[in-house]
């Protein structure tokens, strides 16, 4: 059975960090994009980033370009969402999603996404 668990989140001030971890199980990373999404409350579930784990590609949407990265540890079948310089906009519940191919396929948008984790809910405070 395929899982994802994203965990991680939490309560931090602006300006500060977090890191985001998305463990899968019941399938192997390589041949898949493993997506970072986020859904702030009343707004539709946005496209954060995006890893081709076949070849490392990267995606970032505008708003998190410079201060968030990801990479990913494949003998642990996780992918690590870094935030940086948070800001209280970035307060939002983060899911972890995975699909088979490559991001462009499908990021940023979430609805081709095949796997799902529970989110991880991100507050940053003012």
């Amino acid at each position: 059975e395929v899982q994802l668990q994203a965990s991680g989140g939490g309560l931090v001030q602006a300006g500060g960090s977090l890191r985001l971890s998305c463990t899968a199980s019941g399938f192997t990373f390589d041949g898949y994009a493993i997506g970072w999404f986020r859904q702030a409350p009343g707004k539709e579930r946005e496209g954060v980033s995006c890893m081709d784990i076949s070849d490392g590609s990267t995606y970032f949407a505008d708003s998190v370009k410079g201060r968030f990265t990801i990479s990913s540890d494949n003998a642990k079948n996780t992918v690590y969402l870094q935030m940086s310089s948070l800001k209280p906009e970035d307060t939002a519940v983060y899911y972890c999603a995975a699909a088979e191919g490559m991001c462009s396929y499908y990021y940023p948008y979430y609805y081709g996404m095949d796997h799902w984790g529970e989110g991880t809910l991100v507050t940053v405070s003012s």
